[in-house]
């Protein structure tokens, strides 16, 4: 698939979403790829005391979470006022979070990927990341999955990263009216 929006002249941002270990940047990367689209790694734009206290073991409270937010953005605004459509992996893990992240324009959905608590440990534990394992219960803790009023596609682990790219895919590239708030 080419960079050519499906929905008019509208740009569309997808923002990949969910708690650490869900895949968020694997998936957000490969889609970002395969649409030929622009892409920013949420991570990427912490600020450092944010990451510090992350590695730490200190979980991160909204007051921490604002700024880093607010890259993201100008970031996203950026790209729609220049019409172009991109993905973003980010966390997105309560609703005014994400209410705030549409405020980079029109076109701004999320892709929500769910996936189990132990399978979560697992991977957190087998990588190298700034987000220790330990910070996992508070993430969920934090978590809103997006509710059925928020334009939302949730993909849950076990359709694997190749159908979970489809459904995200055909979702993201579905006019508004034709997209469904629950996944495959």
């Amino acid at each position: 698939m080419t960079s050519e929006r499906q929905q008019g002249d509208q740009a569309t941002i997808v923002v990949v979403m969910g708690v650490s270990g869900s895949g968020k940047t694997t998936v957000a990367q490969e889609l970002a790829h395969r649409l030929g689209w622009a892409f920013l790694e949420g991570d990427s734009v912490h600020p450092p005391a944010n990451v510090a206290k992350m590695s730490a073991g200190t979980p991160l409270n909204d007051d921490d979470r604002w700024p880093w937010l607010d890259a993201i953005v100008h970031w996203m605004s950026q790209r729609l006022q220049r019409g172009e459509s991109a993905v973003v992996a980010c966390s997105a893990l309560r609703r005014i979070y994400r209410d705030y992240l549409r405020q980079a324009g029109p076109g701004v959905r999320f892709a929500y990927l769910h996936v189990p608590h132990d399978e979560l440990a697992r991977r957190m534990r087998s990588r190298d990341h700034f987000m220790p394992p330990s910070l996992l219960d508070s993430q969920l803790a934090t978590l809103e999955e997006p509710g059925a009023d928020e334009d939302a596609l949730r993909v849950t682990e076990e359709h694997g990263v190749e159908s979970t790219l489809a459904a995200i895919v055909d979702w993201a590239c579905r006019p508004a009216a034709a997209r469904e708030s629950v996944g495959p």
